[in-house]
């Protein structure tokens, strides 16, 4: 009795070690197609592309303003939310590389990515950004010593852009191991309030692992197919882009659904109307 006990849990334990090993030999990173190219961010970038584009949202601003955006702070930070500057600002800080010294607020503030994405936007908002060169309007904004070296950046900030405000369908995917704690839902509702549609996200209902976003506000005011369809796209891309910091385990809508086993969109049973987004249970020891 005591071999076949020992044989059995040999045998999980080498099941639990296969598996563990091919999650170690998963390239977590997140793409998106535009025109048929393809572009990459990591992970923890597409996480902040992602805020930063709900904020143009929110903000109701075109997408190019989301463009914009991830351009500039892939250049400035590399997408990442860094504390230091460099010999030209150094007192320069966040996804903007932002210095209070020039007016762009408190150290604390511009730390603070959702700040951070307000402020810019608050000065893209002065100017007819949407007839400039993307390099030009963030220059504009960033008044950079390197002012075309925002250009580069174009391709990979207009395909998740695109994505991220709803106008390119199922067109970004995140590939990641599986979730090493327990998904919040109601993390993600406060997220999607802060960050994109607070109206959407106070109308949201949590039952169990799982928060149903409804596409559109019940108030009264009729909407376009088309403008709840880009509304809902723009909130499931984001839920994918924030997977791996959200513990997010699946996202669906339209009859699609994506997750973390099939690292793809595929097809599912159709929400209503509704974003759905699952969020990772608690692993097992």
């Amino acid at each position: 009795m005591a071999l076949s006990v020992a044989v059995v849990a040999a045998g999980i334990y080498g099941v639990s070690r296969v598996v563990d090993d091919s999650q170690f030999l998963v390239r977590e990173q997140c793409t998106a197609f535009i025109d048929s190219e393809r572009q990459t961010l990591a992970p923890d970038q597409a996480a902040n592309a992602a805020l930063i584009a709900a904020v143009s949202v929110e903000r109701g601003l075109r997408a190019r303003a989301a463009t914009i955006g991830i351009a500039t702070s892939m250049q400035e930070s590399k997408l990442r939310n860094i504390d230091y500057g460099d010999d030209a600002g150094p007192d320069s800080r966040g996804l903007f590389q932002q210095r209070p010294s020039q007016g762009w607020g408190t150290e604390e503030q511009v730390m603070d990515p959702l700040y951070a994405a307000n402020r810019f936007y608050a000065e893209l908002e002065t100017f007819d950004y949407a007839s400039m060169r993307i390099t030009e309007a963030a220059q504009k904004v960033q008044r950079s010593a390197f002012p075309e070296a925002y250009g580069k950046h174009e391709p990979t900030a207009r395909a998740f852009a695109s994505a991220l405000t709803g106008y390119s369908p199922a067109s970004l995917n995140c590939t990641l191991r599986r979730a090493e704690e327990a998904g919040d839902p109601e993390t993600v509702r406060s997220q999607l309030a802060e960050q994109h549609s607070p109206l959407l996200a106070a109308q949201a209902s949590v039952e169990g692992r799982r928060i149903s976003i409804p596409t559109h506000a019940s108030s009264g005011l009729v909407e376009s197919n088309e403008l709840t369809q880009r509304t809902g796209w723009s909130i499931a891309q984001w839920a994918v882009a924030r997977a791996g910091s959200e513990n997010i385990e699946s996202v669906a809508f339209a009859g699609l659904i994506w997750n973390r086993a099939e690292n793809s969109w595929v097809q599912g049973s159709t929400t209503d109307g509704h974003v759905v987004v699952t969020v990772a249970s608690a692993p097992q020891s």
